[in-house]
């Protein structure tokens, strides 16, 4: 029988969204296999600690690598999706289906480093903190294009009052009652990062360096990355609305302005053909207009997915009951 003050270190799942990852599952189970039986050595998470490897409805072989790696590995499990539905969902999948004391997100492609997982665990139990950043430490390895949009992001986001931790992506650890708490949230278009630090638990950071990905492609190309950021502005955010009652306000009082002056003109004879600034004009507003328009039937449709409040994802095989 444990004495009161006996540590009793917490069971650890380490959750791995996957999406056509064949080329770097092996390795990637490989090494977090490795990490965890480390940090079960050290007494710092309990012996039924384990990685559950979600695979997000992959088109390769993947499912079948993450069955072998179950197989092989003691400490590796396995959820099959039954279809695509995200990295965000395959994310939320995994901390909802697993049963543990507290969880790790980690992407599969090992650009995060595995090492920094015991520091999230010390993070953790030496100062009860229920949710740990990984943040990148700096931006060295990226390309200047992929810099200066990463950053603009995270700033973009600031802007329009997403509350997010700059340099941070989904490397994160989380306490069961985080989890727990995370699990109330019931909208549909998930953007975790903005989630998250809504909870309000006791946070805290650890930096780490970056590295390139193992093998195969990113999962994350300019395409996903502006669909992810206009997701987190949408979701969490009607300052977009806002903006466009001010430019419609701003353009009203302009255009009351042009009428004052036309009307003046006119009445002094000073009035000349003016069919170019017209057109200008004509065309600025229809552009405000339609743009308006477009912004406001995303907020619409959301409303209109969110009402029906559809099951975020089905679980398909697991390789342990």
């Amino acid at each position: 029988m444990n004495t009161p003050n006996e540590f009793l270190a917490p069971t650890l799942c380490v959750v791995v969204p996957c999406y056509n990852e064949k080329e770097v599952l092996a390795e990637s189970a490989a090494r977090l296999t490795s990490a965890l039986e480390s940090l079960v050595s050290a007494n710092l998470v309990h012996a039924n600690s384990f990685i559950l490897f979600v695979d997000d409805g992959s088109k390769d072989e993947t499912w079948a690598l993450i069955e072998g790696v179950a197989s092989r590995f003691e400490r590796a499990e396995g959820l099959k999706l039954s279809r695509n539905r995200g990295h965000q969902n395959a994310v939320f999948a995994g901390l909802m289906e697993a049963s543990a004391d507290v969880f790790v997100s980690i992407d599969a492609d090992l650009q995060d480093d595995i090492s920094v997982i015991e520091k999230m665990v010390r993070e953790h139990i030496d100062n009860k903190v229920d949710i740990v950043y990984g943040v990148r430490a700096d931006r060295s390895s990226d390309t200047r294009f992929k810099r200066f949009t990463a950053e603009a992001y995270y700033r973009i986001l600031s802007v329009m009052g997403v509350e997010v931790v700059f340099n941070h992506a989904d490397f994160r650890l989380m306490s069961a009652r985080t989890v727990r708490a995370l699990g109330s949230y019931r909208e549909v278009h998930l953007f975790l990062r903005g989630l998250v630090p809504l909870i309000g638990f006791k946070t805290a950071t650890v930096e780490y360096d970056r590295s390139e990905r193992f093998a195969g492609e990113s999962k994350y190309p300019l395409r996903k990355m502006l669909s992810l950021a206009w997701e987190g502005i949408t979701s969490f955010s009607a300052r977009p609305l806002r903006m466009i009652f001010l430019a419609g306000a701003s353009v009203s009082f302009l255009s009351f302005i042009a009428a004052i002056v036309a009307i003046f003109a006119s009445i002094s004879g000073a009035t000349i053909a003016g069919w170019t600034s017209i057109m200008v004009m004509v065309a600025f507003l229809g552009g405000i207009q339609l743009l308006s328009i477009g912004l406001i039937g995303e907020y619409i449709g959301k409303i209109y997915i969110e009402i029906k409040d559809r099951p975020r994802y089905f679980v398909d095989v697991r390789t342990r009951p």
